[in-house]
């Protein structure tokens, strides 16, 4: 790490940190969870929880860092569901949609004023979900082809838990976009629509802000091109030969979140 400059990233006013690979793997907290939590509150830093699941609202965000032993308040969380939501209402307001995803996707449509229909939507939205089978991808194909549009809440096509790697949203929508011809649109990072408002909720300069993720083509490229200082974990998908294998690097790699210590 004494390669690295330190006090760049301690100099740093605002954080925006992924979650899965980053704080926690399913139900267990990685390591220097508690210590970078621990550090921005001491630091007075804004720090937003900026994930690209869409399965759990903010509040269901914050009891699970809760039960895991971390207080964080619902405000420093913004889910993939709610920037597709504000991007679908942005697009068409009051339109309708099928969807197939969790609470956290439903919920944050719903109170955009986003409609559930299953017979002739404007949308097709997926996120991940538990309830991925094939009569569901029947339906979102029959209407695809009869012209709803197709929108993922985020582009991965995998993500971390605690029993290793499993599918992620753009592995569940392929094999409509296979069927239909059709391509996706993705919301999450690092679509610029999602960070914008992650900048917007933190009210910070660019060269003030860092983003934290174990991703290199979400995460680390959602960095770049929003040019914001970029910071690899290698506590999720990501391992120390993964860089080699992109065409662009990150600012900082370290093996997980607890590089704080350095700074104490």
């Amino acid at each position: 790490m004494s390669e690295y400059n330190i006090d760049k990233i301690r100099d740093k006013k605002g954080f925006l940190c992924d979650m899965d690979g980053v704080i926690y793997h399913g139900n267990y907290l990685l390591p220097g969870a508690v210590d970078f939590v621990n550090w921005l509150r001491r630091e007075d830093k804004k720090f937003l929880f900026l994930t690209n699941s869409s399965e759990r609202s903010p509040r269901e965000l914050q009891q699970k860092l809760a039960r895991l032993g971390l207080d964080v308040g619902e405000s420093h969380f913004y889910t993939s569901a709610l920037a597709t939501a504000a991007f679908v209402k942005n697009q068409a307001p009051g339109c309708t949609a099928y969807v197939i995803g969790e609470a956290g996707l439903l919920n944050a449509l719903y109170d955009a004023g986003i409609m559930m229909n299953d017979v002739n939507p404007d949308y097709v939205i997926i996120g991940e979900t538990k309830n991925y089978n094939y009569q569901n991808i029947l339906k979102a194909v029959k209407l695809i082809n009869g012209g709803a549009k197709l929108i993922g809440t985020n582009p991965d096509l995998t993500g971390p838990t605690e029993d290793g790697i499993i599918p992620a949203c753009r592995a569940l929508v392929s094999p409509i976009e296979l069927t239909t011809g059709k391509a996706a649109y993705y919301i999450g990072k690092p679509n610029p629509f999602m960070m914008r408002n992650g900048k917007r909720i933190l009210d910070c300069r660019t060269a003030e802000m860092a983003i934290i993720g174990d991703r290199m083509d979400t995460d680390i490229v959602a960095g770049l091109e929003s040019e914001i200082d970029t910071i690899l974990v290698l506590s999720g998908v990501s391992s120390l030969e993964t860089p080699g294998l992109f065409s662009y690097s990150p600012n900082y790699i370290f093996d997980n979140i607890g590089f704080v210590k350095e700074f104490m």
